[in-house]
């Protein structure tokens, strides 16, 4: 299989694309599933969403999968006993995707779902691909191969780990989508017409407008940053009529706090094809754990920092710390005194509690720049 720079990089722009084409969960399923074809060739694929709070699945889409009763037996090894790449496992080491035929060294019977029920039903190796964000893992996506099949190679598992971000956020976005469009109450969706005037929006989105509100200048009905994540998602698009890796490549998406003091994360995407396709612009209040880049920047954390702190926030011990970062356990330890001393924090414990939950820490103030759009 070919995974030169250039095939990334197609794939990559066909896949952010996608991303931002307003697609609901099973629509973008099969849309992500038909690019990852071309150049991960598979069998059969799983996406199955999960309940970020628990790791729970919530709903499944599947192509060419198992029969029933066999999904009952494939959840019950998953939820209640041992077995390699269990979703819950990868979460938790931070590892976002793997092979079980990389787990395994080759010997597939070594896994318990493998030997009971993927072998009986005529499969072979298995890619698995966890689609968290630092809000949670929100589904998790496996592809799978049929026996006779060649195993998934290295350079198949290191192109896909390169799209796990991409991937995830466009699983997110349809998600959010799906609620809004089935009339819950969490999620704000205003619908733009080419113009950027407003063709729909519901109640909560028209509460998150009031407290964002528009600027002074004359003619302006729609706050900054929804003009410019809006203006951001049709230029993703623009790009399919140029040279792969022409025009911008941000994603559509900027987090901004309103005149209360809430954040609220914005999100656009097209709702078709083209340019003046109208957009859909999903609004959310933003987690505590999406806030912790943000106050690192707040307290001005070096790179080495924000990754300790990382791992501080996983729970890991000053060992594994280290070995995880490279570094010696001294080294991790200056780090964390760097860390308390810019935080104001004295524990490990007191950091994690600034960082992801304590309220009054997202009412800091933040750079200029960041008041407005963080960079759409």
């Amino acid at each position: 299989m070919a995974t030169a720079q250039p095939v990334r990089e197609r794939l990559h722009d066909t896949i952010s694309r996608l991303v931002h084409r307003g697609l609901g969960v099973e629509d973008y399923w099969r849309a992500v599933s038909d690019a990852l074809e071309g150049a991960v060739p598979s069998q059969g694929t799983c996406l199955m969403t999960m309940d970020p709070a628990t790791m729970l699945p919530t709903a499944e889409f599947v192509e060419n999968g198992m029969p029933a009763d066999a999904i009952s037996r494939l959840l019950e090894i998953e939820l209640r006993e041992p077995d390699y790449t269990k979703w819950v496992d990868l979460a938790r080491t931070g590892r976002t995707v793997a092979s079980l035929s990389d787990v395994t060294a080759g010997e597939l019977d070594l896994s318990r779902r493998h030997r009971e029920v993927r072998r009986p039903g005529g499969y072979s190796d298995e890619l698995r691909v966890i689609l968290s964000s630092n809000t949670g893992t929100w589904g998790a996506l496996t592809v799978f191969r049929e026996k006779g099949r060649p195993h998934f190679s290295p350079a198949e598992v290191r192109l896909v780990t390169s799209l796990t971000g991409l991937i995830s956020d466009g699983l997110r976005r349809a998600l959010l989508l799906d609620d809004a469009c089935a009339g819950r109450h969490d999620t704000g969706m205003l619908v733009l017409a080419p113009d950027d005037g407003v063709d729909l929006a519901n109640e909560v989105a028209g509460e998150w407008l009031d407290e964002l509100g528009t600027s002074t200048r004359a003619g302006t009905t729609l706050p900054l940053v929804i003009r410019a994540v809006a203006r951001q998602a049709r230029a993703i698009d623009a790009r399919s009529s140029g040279p792969v890796g022409e025009g911008s490549t941000r994603p559509a998406s900027a987090r901004v706090r309103t005149a209360a003091g809430r954040w609220v994360m914005v999100r656009a995407s097209l709702l078709g094809e083209g340019t003046t396709s109208p957009v859909a612009v999903l609004l959310e209040a933003v987690r505590p754990a999406e806030m912790a880049p943000l106050l690192a920047d707040v307290y001005g954390l070096t790179p080495q920092e924000r990754r300790v702190t990382e791992c501080v926030a996983q729970g890991l011990p000053t060992r594994q710390i280290g070995n995880q970062l490279r570094m010696s356990a001294y080294t991790v330890q200056d780090h964390l005194k760097s860390i308390f001393a810019k935080t104001g924090t004295g524990s490990r414990g007191d950091l994690v509690a600034r960082l992801f939950f304590d309220q009054r820490a997202m009412r800091l103030t933040v750079p200029d720049e960041l008041h407005g759009v963080a960079r759409p």
